[in-house]
Order: C-alpha cells, then sequence, then structure tokens
C-alpha cells in the first residue's frame, strides 16, 4: 500500500478551465469538463495542431523513460507537473523494464491529486505528492521522496510540457531558477544523474501573444508564457546535453521514421531535449 499522507476530499473548480484536464481532453481522455473543452475549443482556434502536438509529446514521455532505463540505468524519477493519470504513465513504462523502478509524482491540481493517488493504490514503489512544482524544498524534503528517491541510485527528474505553466520572475520561482535548484538537488544524490525539458515554443509572435493570453485569461492567470528556442536553450546552461541535442520532440530518437517538414504542426512544437547534470 502506497504511505499517503492524509489530504480532504479536493474541491474541483469545474468552472475554471485546468491546464492538466485540457491536456487530458486533447489526449482523448474523459476525466475534463465543459469549462476545459471549451478552451480547448478555443486553443484550437489560435493553434490548429494543438491536439496532435500533446499526443506527439505524450509519445515522446514514453520514448524518454524507456531510453533512460533501458540505457543509462535510472531507477528513480520525479515527475515535476505529472498531470492527470492515463495510458502508460511514467511508472508503467519504466516498471515495464525495471520491476524495482520508483516514481514520484507532483502535482497541484486537486483532481489529479485524487485520481492519482486511487490509481497508484496498489503500487508501493509511486507516490503523487500535492506540492506546486516550484517548492523544492518541499519536494524534495516531503517524506514519500525520501521514501522512495534514495542517494546513489541513478536518478532523472522530468519536467515534461509544464514549464510553459510558469511565469518569468525575478526571483527563485522563475523557470531558468527553478531548473538550477532542482539541478543542484540531482547532484547531491550523487554522479550522472539526468534531466528531461521541453515546453511550447514558437517562431510565430502571434501564437506566442495569442495562446498565452487565452491560457492566462481560462487559468485565472495560472499560466505561464509560450517561448523561443533560445529561451528554452538557456534553461540548459550548465548541464550536459545529450543526443540528439535540443530538438522538436518528434525527432527525440523516434521509434519510427518522423513526419517530412511539409507535414510538421506550422504553429507550435515542443522543444527540448536530455541533460545531464
Amino acid at each position: 500500500m502506497v504511505r499517503r499522507e492524509k489530504y480532504e476530499a479536493p474541491v474541483v473548480d469545474v468552472h475554471t478551465p485546468s491546464v492538466a484536464r485540457m491536456y487530458d481532453w486533447l489526449l482523448g481522455g474523459v476525466d475534463n469538463y465543459l469549462s476545459d473543452r471549451q478552451a480547448c475549443a478555443q486553443l484550437l482556434e489560435f493553434a490548429p495542431s494543438s491536439q496532435s502536438l500533446a499526443r506527439h509529446n505524450r509519445a515522446f514521455l514514453r520514448r524518454i523513460v524507456r531510453v533512460l532505463v533501458e540505457q543509462y540505468g535510472v531507477e528513480q524519477f520525479i515527475d515535476h507537473g505529472s498531470g492527470l493519470p492515463t495510458q502508460d504513465n511514467v511508472h508503467q513504462v519504466a516498471q515495464r523494464i525495471n520491476e524495482n523502478c520508483r516514481v514520484v509524482y507532483v502535482d497541484n491540481d486537486p483532481m489529479v491529486l485524487a485520481h492519482g493517488r486511487t490509481a497508484l493504490e496498489e503500487n508501493s514503489n509511486t507516490a503523487v505528492i500535492q506540492a506546486d512544482m516550484r517548492d523544492t524544498e518541499r519536494i524534495f524534503g516531503h517524506a514519500e521522496t525520501r521514501r522512495l528517491v534514495r542517494p546513489g541510485r541513478r536518478t532523472a527528474a522530468l519536467f515534461v510540457s509544464v514549464l510553459h505553466c510558469i511565469p518569468d520572475t525575478d526571483d527563485d520561482r522563475d523557470p531558468a531558477a527553478l531548473v538550477r535548484r532542482v539541478a543542484d538537488r540531482l547532484r547531491a544524490l550523487g554522479p550522472g544523474n539526468l534531466m528531461v525539458i521541453c515546453q511550447l515554443v514558437s517562431d510565430d509572435p502571434a501564437v506566442r501573444e495569442n495562446v498565452t493570453r487565452l491560457m492566462a485569461e481560462k487559468t485565472g492567470d495560472a499560466w505561464g508564457r509560450v517561448r523561443e528556442r533560445g529561451e528554452v536553450e538557456a534553461y540548459f546552461q550548465g548541464l550536459q546535453v545529450l543526443d540528439p541535442g535540443l530538438v522538436d520532440v518528434i525527432d527525440w530518437r523516434p521509434d519510427s521514421a518522423p513526419p517530412p517538414p511539409g507535414l510538421r504542426p506550422p504553429d507550435w512544437v515542443e522543444w527540448g531535449g536530455l541533460a545531464r547534470v
């Protein structure tokens, strides 16, 4: 049985769209409400490829978890902003290869917490903790993290399609500061640990502006910004980026031939990669 902190039944605001529930809808899930579906419909007006982009991103998550376990010997994962459980979650992919892999899921969405804890009830090598992904001290100091993430075991921190949910600030809540802080924590656990980062980017200023404005309005300003490639590249400063470098996630070690340029989403992409800290 998973050891879980006591919590009250979550109060879910069904009238304000949730990023996690919108992503669930884009993936074809059913754990969403009318407000989420309406927000997605407006999002598709600005960025028509959003649904295929979400599915490509989920396929990237499956691939990179598999590669981390098979090729880099990762045994422990901290999945920041994990979202609603769906098919082939991180622990399912990892534990098919190594049943001893351990996963800490981190999210502050009450619906994610309720569904996640129910889904993981019988898996003692997983846990869901309630925390803002920027609260590194709480995440790494949490009893469940200390139970599952052990020094000296190869560990990966995941920031998959979540940093665009964090606004730029002048303090330690800035996305770049968050990445540096987590990298330091990973180094303290031992050598050879890894970090995955990807987020939404666009070369089109109108897409960046329109999507950012829409998401900020719909989520009650619980949103960051669609960024440019150079801004995401800056997150990797001080890290050793591994092959194939920073790319559209469609091109990150694909299982089959990726689509040619003419069939790529023209509006925005998920961009990032894998690095050793």
